[in-house]
């Protein structure tokens, strides 16, 4: 794991949580600003942890080399029996130094590179041609998509793809939910938050002109990140990096999640979101998309008059808002849940 932070990390604890103890789990990962500093605390003490130092998420021949070095030495120590690849860097990394056929090897991009709108057409076109050649350098690795969006994504550059949707515990969740006071829908205080990292992929910039064409709502932006500053509107509350236990308890005290992203793998946020019952509205991206189905059991939008429309409606009452959560609370239940996800990937393994 390169992107030992965020949503994947909270999908990774979750599963190996969910494993029977018939696996022995060894993570090899780099620390970013989002990594807890408590994060051994988040998985079972038969979990290892190896730190791959020069991981880095910028693209750096030196770094990116060295690392290539240290997954190798790391594989030629443990002598593991499955590999499982997180995220692009590690994906490209991992596949490039270690080879399939002899050992089991699945990768999960958590969002590919190549839908990165922050990068040039040309810069994403180099992304998907690297990560075609090395599908094709190491093909019995199998791509597993987090969501469908992302699984029709994969099968674009390998047929030796897979769909496992992320799930959460909600065991977990029902623990950190039980010790605070989760806020009911109140459409005449309407409070309004997103979670993540301030960077270009979460779209601050239209989470901002969503809180400005509302004053008197109080947006919440759950995280931290180098484009705080465009989160300009008075009305916008920044909560830093937080813990787990503390993004949860904001989430309680909201009525709206919204999701501006501009792209996404399959965001374990706003699963948490569906399952407190909270009104998720999100943007009409792979991922985002996958899960909310419009008027079922959120809202998906283009525009920011789409979520300005939305936001409106559900101050007027115009919408049945407890049918709508709780169809999105019995998706966890049926689909996005760890235990129907373990038990995918435990067939994978075998």
């Amino acid at each position: 794991m390169e992107a030992f932070g965020g949503g994947v990390f909270t999908m990774i604890s979750d599963l190996l949580n969910e494993l029977d103890d018939n696996y022995e789990n060894i993570i090899a990962y780099s620390l970013r600003p989002q990594t807890p500093e408590n994060f051994k605390e988040y998985f079972n003490k038969k979990v290892k942890f190896i730190e791959v130092k020069n991981f880095d998420r910028k693209i750096s021949i030196s770094k990116d080399f060295k690392s290539l070095l240290e997954i190798k030495k790391i594989i030629k120590e443990e002598k593991p029996n499955i590999i499982h690849l997180h995220s692009s860097k590690a994906g490209i990394i991992g596949r490039m130094a270690v080879s399939a056929k002899k050992i089991k090897m699945f990768y999960n991009p958590h969002g590919f590179s190549f839908l990165k709108q922050d990068d040039s057409k040309i810069k994403r076109c180099i992304y998907w041609l690297i990560e075609k050649f090395v599908a094709i350098l190491n093909r019995k690795c199998t791509i597993v998509g987090c969501s469908n969006g992302e699984y029709k994504e994969a099968l674009k550059i390998s047929k030796n793809s897979k769909l496992i949707n992320n799930g959460i515990d909600v065991k977990e969740l029902n623990k950190e939910i039980n010790k605070i006071n989760n806020k009911e829908i109140n459409e005449e205080n309407l409070k309004i938050c997103t979670v993540g990292r301030i960077g270009y992929q979460k779209n601050p910039k239209l989470f901002n002109l969503i809180a400005e064409k509302f004053p008197n709502i109080e947006f919440t932006w759950i995280g931290e990140g180098e484009l705080r500053e465009e989160l300009k509107s008075n009305n916008i509350n920044i909560t830093g990096w937080k813990n787990r236990s503390e993004v949860l308890e904001y989430i309680s005290k909201n009525d709206i999640f919204i999701l501006p992203s501009l792209w996404e793998g399959l965001p374990i946020s706003l699963l948490e979101a569906m399952y407190m019952k909270k009104v998720c509205v999100v943007s009409n991206v792979v991922g985002n998309r996958d899960v909310i189905q419009n008027e079922e059991n959120g809202f998906v939008c283009e525009t920011v008059e789409d979520f300005a429309d939305i936001i409106k409606n559900i101050q007027n009452n115009n919408y049945d808002l407890s049918k709508i959560v709780n169809n999105a609370y019995d998706d966890i239940l049926q689909k996005y849940n760890t235990n129907v996800m373990a038990k995918k990937y435990t067939e994978l393994y075998m």
